[in-house]
């Protein structure tokens, strides 16, 4: 951005082409950056004037000029210009009309390189605060799904195959610990990018004797960068946001793939809430999931502008290059895209309804106790894989004959294992005792299913999540 005023220098004969113009200016995407351009700008002028570089009252105009650029701004009175090509040009050309030619001194020892990457990293420190609210709403709302069905029993599956039951609740949780991974990965990353790159100027810094420390405390950074050239050409924190923007895009895509599952008429495990599903235009019965179905799509999109805005860096050379204006409509369509779905999938999430009934009927044709009935027969004295085998051939029978294991009759029962080789091998008492309740509470590990053990976990998860947030004072760790 440091190349962008040629038109008012002597050195161009002329103005930029319109196309050019128009293919160049930026302000159209990055004037959401205005109230952070006008923050740094005005730690910036609070510098200088301590510094003496600026008179007490030349920093005090443009201290009040500034403030009046961003109420006008907010209030819609100042809106973007084209002619002005980006949010700094637009603030500084409508503080130039407010104050005169003395807003020319606002750019004193500070480069368009050094000042916009203030900007995004202000605006991404913003951005954090917001992510952190968005991922404890929706952990607040599986949450809240768990509280409420903790006595409800589902099947859990591997290779989408019923395996083996396991708490509803349970299962929610294990997107909060998805959730958690997400929190974690966001502060790891606040912390690594709170450094100000104030000072450094188009790439190797200012004759002028600024004092970048003394900005980077007016603005809430932890210390500066360490390198002038690295200070305005790094933009691993907005990679690093995309990619973690891609893994949690990645677990509320497989939230929404479960919810697209379970509401369907196949499952019948839930019903997504009026407000979050669609009609057929042609097909008067159905209820679609598209919020859901959008939840997982937007993933791609994410995973999109993360592999752009690789590729746009991967052979930049140091220091400043124009391909790094690339960056912003990336990192803003994610932050909007990350936004958007974090808040839809909470409410989703909230409002839906569990048919208890349905899963109940389900659990008793799925066979899921399968795998302890083979345990109680390796518990009795049989190798493991012997009683693998002879449970299958059991699950084989019934299914051929349209039964489940609560069909089983000690006279069928003999009769099979006769057939087997093994006679007696099974007591007929031990598939009554194969209940969903008594397979759930027999995990009693502390990350099982165990009624305990989650109950354990979720109010350990409930004391967490109350601190994550503006509400909760800031991140919690842990």
């Amino acid at each position: 951005m440091s190349s962008r005023s040629e038109a008012r220098n002597p050195l161009f004969r002329g103005g930029p082409a319109p196309e050019a113009q128009a293919f160049t200016a930026s302000v159209r995407f990055d004037w959401r950056l205005l109230p952070f351009d006008i923050q740094g700008s005005r730690a910036h002028v609070a510098m200088l004037a301590a510094r003496g570089i600026l008179d007490p009252d030349t920093a005090r105009r443009l201290d009040e000029g500034l403030a009046q650029v961003l109420a006008e701004a907010e209030s819609g009175r100042f809106t973007p210009r084209l002619e002005w090509e980006d949010v700094h040009m637009n603030v500084e050309g409508r503080l130039a009309e407010i104050l005169g030619p003395v807003a020319g001194t606002l750019h004193t020892a500070r480069s368009r390189n050094d000042q916009v990457q203030v900007d995004m990293l202000l605006y991404m420190r913003h951005v954090y605060g917001r992510m952190q609210e968005r991922l404890a709403g929706l952990a607040g709302a599986l949450l809240q799904q768990a509280r409420a069905h903790l006595d409800v029993i589902i099947p859990g599956y591997t290779h989408m195959q019923a395996a083996q039951p396991v708490l509803l609740a349970h299962h929610w949780l294990a997107y909060t610990e998805m959730l958690r991974r997400d929190l974690g990965r966001l502060d790891d990353w606040a912390r690594r990018m709170n450094r100000s790159p104030l000072g450094a100027g188009a790439l190797a810094g200012t004759p002028y004797p600024t004092d970048p420390e003394d900005t980077a405390r007016r603005l809430g950074f932890d210390g500066i960068y360490r390198n002038s050239l690295d200070a305005v050409s790094d933009r691993d924190y907005l990679v690093e946001f995309l990619a973690w923007a891609a893994i949690t895009a990645m677990h509320l895509s497989r939230l929404g793939e479960e919810l697209v599952l379970w509401s369907s008429v196949e499952f019948g495990y839930i019903r997504v809430d009026d407000a979050y599903s669609t009609g057929s235009s042609i097909m008067p019965q159905k209820r679609n999931p598209d919020v859901a179905e959008l939840v997982r799509g937007k993933a791609g999109r994410v995973y999109g502008n993360l592999l752009g805005l690789l590729t746009t860096l991967k052979g930049l050379p140091l220091a400043y290059n124009s391909d790094l204006q690339e960056d912003k409509e990336a990192v803003f369509e994610v932050v909007d895209t990350m936004d958007q779905v974090l808040e839809v999938l909470a409410g989703m999430v909230r409002t839906l309804t569990v048919d208890r009934a349905r899963i109940r009927a389900r659990l008793g044709r799925d066979f899921t106790a399968a795998t302890d009935l083979a345990d109680r027969l390796a518990a009795a004295g049989m190798p493991f894989r012997e009683a693998h085998h002879l449970v299958g051939a059991l699950v084989g029978r019934l299914l051929e004959e349209g039964k489940g294991f609560g069909d089983v009759t000690p006279a069928w029962l003999a009769a099979f294992l006769e057939d087997a080789g093994r006679p007696g091998a099974i007591d007929p008492a031990w598939l009554a005792e194969l209940t969903p309740e008594r397979l759930v509470a027999a995990r009693r590990q502390p990350f099982a299913t165990a009624p305990e053990r989650v109950a354990e976990r979720l109010a350990e998860a409930e004391r967490f999540w109350q601190g994550v947030g503006p509400a909760g004072g800031g991140a919690a760790r842990g």
